[in-house]
């Protein structure tokens, strides 16, 4: 029998074509992308919209009719309290005034009387408040430093004490103003009253500042005969200010009372630092950009970065704040992007081993972009983000080159 190579050829063909065609047809790793999980900060916020406004601002109008004279301040004008002539007015004669009118200056006496006398009892109030508030700070603050107590409840005993600080300073401001209020309301009954006045009642009157603080508007500025009650100016501190947000009412709900705010992108170099005072109980209705109604609620915060590093910032500046509903120095955290639903519950493509296994995982907190992890996977895991429809449980994968 003769021997022959060809069939030997033929079939050695037969046998790499095969190979090919499995080659050709078997699966292939899916490339992905994968994110190491880590320990890290993690913060949750509520990020609105805001604008400034002066804490306190007094609205100054005259007392009793009569010629007002030019004013001569402008907006951004220093004023100092008892100090500098607001606005001059020359009354008109007390004997063209009619009984209707001196009953008003008369009701008017009474009731700045009135606020004067509730004035004292109320700063006194305020600052029995703020002393308390101080030694228990001080009380908590010696406790903390011997572990008795909780971090929680520091922050809460520092908050009360700031706050009543600040309600000191508003009902002392109040004392001020009612104060105002009962010298210019008996000058203008005393020069409405017909007979022998003193020189000082026949002259002109003169309206000076009852606080510090700068001018903010000029309502009337020109000479005019004016009426009383008439709107002339408005003055107030321009360092001293608070910051309105409208948040939607379904994260009002989450925002406490003390809670850090971070005010960005306002024209400084760095964020602003403020605290939550008060989120108001009642709620309105608003339409937004796209026509949606939507329920919002105002969140007033205090500015407590130093003024010296905010000179600039100024009453109805718009600000973009982030108020922190929660945050953590130390937290297991993995990106958004590597999570998915999977039967009720949230999963991950853990890579073991050069392939994606499916991992079911217990979240707890997130800000949109990271979440926290409260089980399933461990530091220095590997996780897939972003995983395509070629990605399931035990699919070999190819980690593709980072960017």
């Amino acid at each position: 029998m003769k021997f022959t190579r060809r069939p030997l050829l033929f079939a050695a063909a037969g046998v790499a074509l095969l190979g090919v065609l499995a080659y050709a047809f078997m699966p292939r790793p899916a490339p992905v992308e994968i994110v190491r999980v880590a320990s890290g900060p993690l913060r949750v916020t509520v990020d609105e919209d805001g604008r400034t406004r002066i804490k306190e601002r007094y609205a100054i109008s005259t007392p009793l009719g009569g010629q007002l004279r030019r004013i001569e301040l402008h907006s951004g004008d220093a004023v100092r309290a008892g100090v500098t002539v607001l606005a001059s007015i020359d009354p008109v004669a007390p004997a063209l005034l009619d009984a209707r009118t001196r009953a008003q200056l008369e009701a008017r006496l009474r009731a700045a009387e009135a606020q004067a006398d509730l004035a004292g009892p109320r700063v006194e109030r305020a600052r029995a408040t703020q002393e308390l508030a101080q030694r228990d700070y001080v009380r908590v603050t010696r406790l903390a430093d011997e572990k008795a107590v909780s971090r929680q409840e520091l922050d809460r005993s520092r908050e009360a004490a700031r706050v009543a600080a600040e309600d000191l300073k508003v009902a002392e401001y109040a004392r001020r103003i009612a104060g105002f209020e009962l010298e210019q309301a008996r000058a203008a009954l005393a020069r409405s009253i017909p007979g022998p006045r003193s020189e000082e009642c026949t002259g002109e009157m003169k309206i000076v500042a009852p606080v510090d603080g700068r001018v903010l508007r000029v309502w009337q500025e020109d000479s005019a005969v004016v009426a009383p009650g008439t709107r002339l100016l408005e003055i107030g501190d321009p360092s001293d200010l608070e910051a309105e947000i409208d948040v939607l009412s379904s994260d009002a709900v989450r925002i406490p009372r003390g809670a850090r705010v971070l005010f960005e992108h306002w024209g400084g170099d760095a964020p602003l630092e403020g605290r939550v005072r008060v989120v108001e109980p009642a709620g309105f209705l608003k339409i937004s950009a796209l026509g949606v109604e939507e329920q919002r609620v105002n969140v007033i915060a205090d500015l407590v970065t130093p003024p010296a590093q905010r000179r600039t910032l100024g009453d109805a500046y718009r600000v973009e704040a982030r108020i922190v509903v929660w945050e953590s120095d130390q937290v297991l955290k993995a990106p958004v992007g590597a999570l998915f639903r999977h039967q009720g519950a949230w999963a991950v493509f853990a890579l073991r081993g050069g392939r994606a296994r499916l991992t079911k995982v217990e979240v707890g907190h997130g800000d949109g972009r990271e979440v926290e992890l409260r089980g399933g996977l461990a530091a220095g895991d590997e996780v897939v983000v972003h995983a395509s429809d070629k990605v399931s449980d035990g699919v070999r994968v190819t980690v593709r080159a980072q960017r």
